[in-house]
């Protein structure tokens, strides 16, 4: 038995990816949330005693902090795209690696920009792009090595499950950022970009991308047809795949999903802290603490929504009846 687990069954092979993946897409979320939780600090209130950090501190510091949140989402659009073209191409263990550790390298970056006292708009620009870019790594690559191991028996319960890594990441990053902004802002990027380095370090020792590589028919296809896995192994174009159906209107329901969760990951912890909660300010830490709260439900509607779309075979009714439900 080697490090990938040479000699394990396929239910053991199949847990130790859904761990694996689990561990690692939490942590590209766990890198994703400190901007949320510092800006308050970067930008703080007109009362506040800390005068905040250049160039975010200025009369127009919270369109400073919007422009770097677009340039991060912009280029993981961007780089989701060509992410999923390369994915297909190259092996996932290691394009998934190379993106974690990078994304980890320029999370840290961001941060190091306190312990250098950069106040360079450019500097944070920059980072927040090519951090974009090695972020558009994860989902792409995570889907396709779950989808390799897994049926689709059950899997509206188990990627209800799965997914929670989602929140949890969420949920994880902000109690790393709350905690270390005693520290000072910068320590809120560092720990979680070093997270970030040790799973893409447990992604490359350990995940098995494939039952091919270890020893078994892909899902689907266990009589080992060899045309048909090649089949399977092939790129699908944009075109072709606007044309599978249900692809474009989940796609448009993705979208407007994402809108709204990116607002409160981005900025639910800054709106707490400069909103009044029963006359009281809550300080930065506390405003992040008490975000969680969302991601927590996040957790909750995530599984639930699994295990109804399993039950009643209702997969287009529970995503647009969850939808619905969230518009309040």
């Amino acid at each position: 038995v080697d490090a990938r687990g040479r000699g394990f069954t396929a239910l053991q092979y199949r847990m130790s990816v859904l761990g694996i993946t689990f561990l690692s897409y939490m942590a590209y979320h766990a890198t994703r949330k400190p901007p949320s939780v510092v800006k308050s600090t970067l930008n703080p209130s007109d009362d506040s005693t800390y005068p905040g950090w250049p160039p975010f501190n200025g009369p127009n510091g919270n369109s400073v902090l919007g422009n770097c949140d677009v340039a991060f989402l912009s280029a993981y659009a961007v780089g989701m795209f060509f992410s999923g073209h390369l994915g297909d191409s190259l092996d996932l263990r290691l394009f998934l690696t190379i993106g974690m550790v990078g994304s980890g390298i320029f999370t840290m970056l961001f941060g190091m920009g306190y312990m250098w006292d950069v106040h360079s708009f450019w500097y944070f620009m920059g980072i927040q792009i090519i951090a974009g870019l090695f972020q558009s790594t994860g989902w792409p690559s995570v889907v396709a090595i779950v989808a390799r191991w897994f049926g689709k028996s059950k899997r509206g319960l188990i990627m209800g499950i799965w997914n929670a890594h989602t929140s949890i990441g969420n949920i994880l990053g902000t109690v790393i950022a709350s905690r270390m902004l005693s520290q000072g802002w910068g320590y809120s990027f560092i720990i979680p970009g070093m997270l970030m380095i040790f799973i893409g370090a447990v992604v490359y020792c350990f995940l098995v991308i494939s039952p091919e590589e270890a020893g078994f028919a892909q899902e689907g296809n266990e009589n080992g047809d060899a045309k048909a896995d090649k089949k399977t192994k092939q790129s699908v174009g944009l075109v072709k795949a606007l044309q599978i159906p249900g692809v474009v209107p989940f796609s448009l329901c993705l979208f407007f999903s994402k809108l709204v969760a990116y607002t409160f990951l981005y900025w639910l912890p800054f709106y707490i802290k400069n909103t009044e909660i029963g006359g009281e300010t809550l300080t930065a830490s506390q405003a992040g603490d008490l975000s969680i709260l969302f991601d927590i439900g996040g957790v909750i509607g995530g599984v639930v929504a699994g295990h109804i779309s399993d039950k009643f075979n209702a997969r287009s009714i529970t995503s647009a009846a969850f939808v619905y439900a969230a518009v309040p």
